[in-house]
């Protein structure tokens, strides 16, 4: 190990000073700053150029989101035909999961298995039972279900979701998409 460094690079620094400006510190507590490296030396015959100043680290775009998923809307990147077979329920589910009677912490963690499981097998349609619900909205499940769909992590599982049929809101089938 005799050619380990001693310390933090510059790079380092930079990026640990980007990062502890985004933070916020909790109450009585202070971000500690880096210390400033020691600035090189310049002859003193050199020239002032601007062209000689330091670069700086410019912190990467976040990555662009998918848009996000609606029950019954028609996603990008699907053609009418399947939109359409989909739709309407011509498209055969091949595994139900019914959420009926359980809290929503168990739900969502049931959906969460199950689509994993589900996208792995390389199913294509799905069935989630939610149940209509007693509320005017319908409940709880129903509710938080496309919240749930629109969660990083399962979010690049599912292309498109949709009611089986118009008399049918407590049941929504799901479209996963390809393993590429």
């Amino acid at each position: 190990m005799a050619g380990r460094r001693r310390g933090l690079s510059q790079t380092d620094r930079e990026q640990w000073a980007a990062y502890a400006r985004l933070v916020t510190a909790l109450p009585g507590r202070a971000i500690a700053e880096p210390a400033a490296p020691e600035p090189p030396a310049v002859p003193m015959d050199a020239p002032a150029s601007p062209l000689a100043a330091p670069l700086v680290h410019q912190p990467a775009a976040p990555p662009a989101l998918r848009p996000a998923l609606a029950v019954g809307a028609a996603p990008s990147g699907l053609d009418k035909a399947t939109w359409a077979k989909f739709r309407t329920g011509k498209l055969a589910s091949v595994r139900t999961l019914d959420l009926h009677g359980r809290t929503a912490q168990r739900a969502y963690h049931a959906l969460h298995a199950f689509l994993l499981s589900a996208h792995a097998d390389g199913v294509r349609c799905v069935e989630v039972i939610t149940g209509r619900g007693s509320g005017e909205q319908g409940g709880v499940l129903k509710r938080e279900l496309p919240h749930w769909l629109n969660d990083p992590s399962l979010r690049p599982l599912v292309l498109a979701a949709s009611h089986p049929h118009p008399a049918n809101p407590g049941s929504v089938r799901l479209l996963l998409r390809r393993i590429r």
